[in-house]
């Protein structure tokens, strides 16, 4: 089997929540591949949950508090690093929010508040991110992102976040096109469903979940270690001619008409 090896190489990761979460695992896959990993965090209880998780790495990782619905506070953490003569070579973007009122029921309920809420954070803050990255990005740097199939068609219960994940998907090929002359890759991982924090709020997840296993080819759901696999190509020199795509990870459920 063939090993990557991300030795000398340095990973940018926002949207840990826990032992759950995409970024998490991709996280550890990279680490394991001998990237050294830079966390962002929101929120005191998520760095603690972090601690944890890294105490048996063979170092400790900088943790960087910044909330992405703030400029300001994205402007400190990249300032901090430029500061610092820190240049990263990977950027993980696994950041989604919405109202869980918003979630469910009619679409047509949805509020202008929550409107702006679900697309200011789960897919602006890729945009501020990405803009705020190229400056530390290295050559041949690799910028990843996680969307979902609701951006394509209707999944009940997704509601704006199947919206928001639409918007990310276009700005992935937007700001491949952007940051192309630079070097710099831009991609997405459209993942089939996961028991994640987030997906705990949406109304029919378990109906969703069901659905993929029964009518994918593969008929099962995917694991978090498969994402993660595939977010370590994609970061990777493997995947040194991609950019702009959204990779289905989801047992091929994609493409079923049914």
């Amino acid at each position: 089997m063939y090993e990557i090896n991300l030795k000398n190489k340095t990973a940018l990761i926002f949207g840990f929540s826990n032992h759950r979460s995409i970024a998490w695992h991709t996280a550890n896959k990279l680490h394991k591949s001998g990237s050294k990993i830079i966390f962002s965090v929101y929120g005191d209880k998520m760095e603690e949950n972090l601690v944890k998780l890294v105490s048996d790495w063979d170092y400790k990782p900088e943790i960087i508090h910044c909330d992405v619905s703030d400029d300001k506070s994205i402007n400190s953490l990249f300032t901090s690093l430029e500061n610092s003569n820190q240049k990263i070579d990977m950027l993980v973007h696994s950041i989604a929010m919405a109202d869980k009122n918003e979630l469910g029921g009619d679409y047509l309920q949805l509020s202008r508040d929550g409107f702006k809420l679900a697309l200011d954070i789960s897919a602006y803050s890729f945009v501020a991110l990405c803009k705020r990255s190229r400056n530390i990005m290295n050559e041949n740097g690799s910028i990843l992102t996680f969307t979902f199939q609701a951006s394509e068609k209707v999944f009940p219960g997704y509601n704006v976040m199947g919206t928001a994940k639409a918007a990310l998907e276009h700005e992935v090929r937007q700001i491949a096109y952007s940051l192309g002359q630079e070097s710099i890759r831009v991609n997405a991982i459209s993942a089939g469903p996961l028991d994640t924090i987030s997906s705990r709020v949406i109304q029919g997840y378990k109906t969703m979940k069901n659905a993929a296993s029964e009518k994918s080819p593969l008929k099962r759901n995917i694991t978090l270690d498969e994402v993660a696999n595939s977010a370590l190509f994609l970061l990777s020199e493997m995947s040194g001619g991609i950019t702009g795509e959204i990779l289905h990870v989801d047992s091929g459920y994609n493409i079923m008409g049914i």
